[in-house]
């Protein structure tokens, strides 16, 4: 019933005419530089696209290409008290991302995502705080790029 060399899976996605992705490496080129989120974004990146698409992972030449950079990590404040303390604090991270589609050029893109998490003033974003705090905004971004480039949403 499905033929040819487009992959069709249930995500979404509809049909791509592609067979392979490659995601490059994401340097951490933030001012602000949390150790391990280039490696563990660039992770989250490819485990979302195989998990959610029949397309082979290769290191390179892939019909799809993903590549960037982190540009932004921080924490802001966003409420204070009454003495001038953080209520509540927000952990924002932006990530730059360049999407080549080698057999369609017309879906290419060069596009800024972000995400954030709040949390309580009086938290330290630590440990495992911190990993959960990062998984979920990675769970997010790396969400918006996949709807952004295969399953156009």
């Amino acid at each position: 019933m499905l033929s040819g060399c487009s992959v069709y899976n249930f995500t979404g996605t509809g049909k791509i005419d592609a067979k392979t992705f490659q995601v490059n490496f994401f340097h951490n080129n933030a001012d602000l530089i949390e150790p391990g989120i280039d490696r563990d974004f660039t992770l989250a990146l490819q485990d979302l696209i195989q998990n959610q698409t029949n397309l082979n992972l290769v290191s390179n030449g892939g019909d799809l290409v993903y590549e960037g950079e982190i540009v932004d990590y921080r924490t802001t404040p966003m409420t204070a008290t009454a003495d001038q303390q953080a209520a509540q604090n927000r952990l924002t991270i932006r990530i730059m991302v360049r999407f080549t589609n080698k057999n369609k050029e017309s879906d290419n893109f060069e596009k800024t995502f972000e995400f954030y998490k709040d949390y309580p003033g009086t938290q330290q974003l630590v440990g495992s705080s911190l990993n959960a705090a990062i998984k979920e905004i990675y769970d997010r971004i790396t969400q918006d790029i996949f709807n952004d480039s295969l399953a156009k949403w």
